[in-house]
């Protein structure tokens, strides 16, 4: 039995990896360490979506490489070559091998190296110590149906792999029973679901709403390419209670020239009518999306077809991402922009991002309503409201509905009293 320390990194499906890792560990007769100064061994589930993402993973594979190492996630699935350049005893796990996960711990203890890089296991079945009591986060599947030329997790976890809609909601009725109070429905993209299996977002949505139980269901991110099939029947699943009012739409350009290079499959107008739909039925509905500033090629006139976008749409959240050559990738050997224009239209799309974000979030001054909170914070307890936004209060809070009015805001959230 030894002391295992498990760091994730990267989206909310890393999260849930290393949840089961850990959950597969205990079963194993392992404990798990709060800290890597504590630990015996470690296990580290990486991203490597982006370059700043991917150099913070080497410096901590670097960092605990200095004991018996287990690096799991896309990383090295997508980049083992750079993985074995900087920790070359570690053992290696894909996204898709988690079964594996004891004899990769073992064998790392044990001096020997390992590799498990290919395989599916049904995620729903595996057992998990869950980062948060309160939330279940639920793998719905693995992989994409796109191609997009700039991504990487295509390489790390290959074509939608859609897991049984019987494993997932008994997984959601193991957690709502165990007193998770939010479902966070998790994918690599939520719209792809079923199309391998004959079932689509919206029939599953249905289902698991129809779980008992006192929870709210968090939808992941959707791509626009699979949008318009389910939309419809996609926002009668939303008028449920049991859903937040929140939508994931990465859109990443304003450009129909750029999507098609960047080969996301959809258009702008694509996005635009998305967003019209769900915010014509729903008056207080939360648009997040990502853009990526600097794609290979983009012109001055296409950047600025971005911010006409932006400034039109109004998404209330942006996740904004400077382009970098990922390993692997068509656009990896695309003519690059210089690092200064990448920069410049990052900053533009920021401070006009940043200022939406900033006005709507204030629309909800005065707002009193039931919020959910499933986690404490130094300085009190933060929840969310129906359509996701972040609430802070100045009081702990024990993990369920409580009344709030919404008093002041900031582009990242808002904060109020108890009501």
């Amino acid at each position: 039995m030894a002391r295992i320390y498990v760091e994730a990194h990267g989206c909310s499906a890393s999260y849930s990896d290393s949840e089961m890792i850990s959950g597969i560990l205990l079963n194993g007769g392992h404990t798990l360490a709060r800290s890597e100064s504590e630990s015996d061994a470690g296990v580290l589930v990486t991203c490597s979506v982006k370059d700043a993402t991917a150099d913070r993973m080497i410096h901590r594979i670097k960092s605990m490489g200095r004991k018996p190492l287990v690096v799991a996630g896309c990383m090295p699935k997508a980049e083992r070559e750079t993985v074995e350049r900087f920790a070359g005893n570690a053992s290696l796990m894909g996204p898709g091998s988690l079964g594996s996960a004891l004899r990769m711990v073992d064998s790392a203890l044990n001096g020997s190296r390992a590799v498990a890089l290919d395989g599916e296991a049904s995620k729903p079945d595996l057992p998990r110590v869950r980062l948060n009591r309160s939330i279940s986060i639920v793998q719905i599947a693995s992989g994409c149906m796109s191609e997009c030329s700039f991504c990487q997790t295509k390489l790390a976890k290959g074509d939608v792999s859609s897991y049984r809609p019987g494993d997932i909601v008994r997984q959601v009725r193991r957690d709502v029973a165990d007193g998770c109070k939010e479902v966070w429905l998790s994918s690599t993209d939520n719209g792809c679901y079923g199309l391998d299996v004959g079932t689509d977002l919206p029939t599953l949505l249905d289902t698991v709403t129809g779980v008992p139980g006192d929870f709210v269901v968090r939808v992941g991110m959707m791509n626009p390419m699979y949008m318009p099939r389910i939309r419809d029947r996609l926002v009668l699943s939303y008028r449920s209670p049991k859903v937040y009012k929140f939508l994931h739409v990465p859109v990443q350009s304003g450009s129909d020239r750029v999507l098609a290079a960047m080969r996301r499959g959809h258009t702008a107008g694509t996005f635009r009518d998305v967003v019209r739909r769900f915010r014509e039925e729903f008056p207080r509905f939360t648009i997040s999306t990502d853009v990526i500033t600097g794609f290979p090629s983009e012109t001055d006139e296409e950047f600025e077809e971005t911010v006409s976008l932006i400034r039109d749409v109004r998404p209330d959240i942006t996740n904004i991402s400077r382009y970098s050559a990922r390993p692997g990738t068509e656009a990896a050997g695309m003519e690059q922009l210089d690092v200064a224009t990448i920069k410049r239209r990052s900053r533009i799309i920021h401070d006009l991002t940043t200022r939406i974000s900033l006005e709507s979030n204030r629309e909800w001054i005065g707002w009193r309503g039931d919020v959910l909170f499933a986690e404490s914070v130094p300085s009190g307890a933060r929840g969310r409201s129906p359509a996701y936004r972040p609430v802070h209060v100045p009081d702990e809070v024990q993990p369920g509905r409580r009344r709030v009015l919404v008093t002041g805001a900031t582009e990242h959230g808002m904060s109020g009293v108890l009501d």
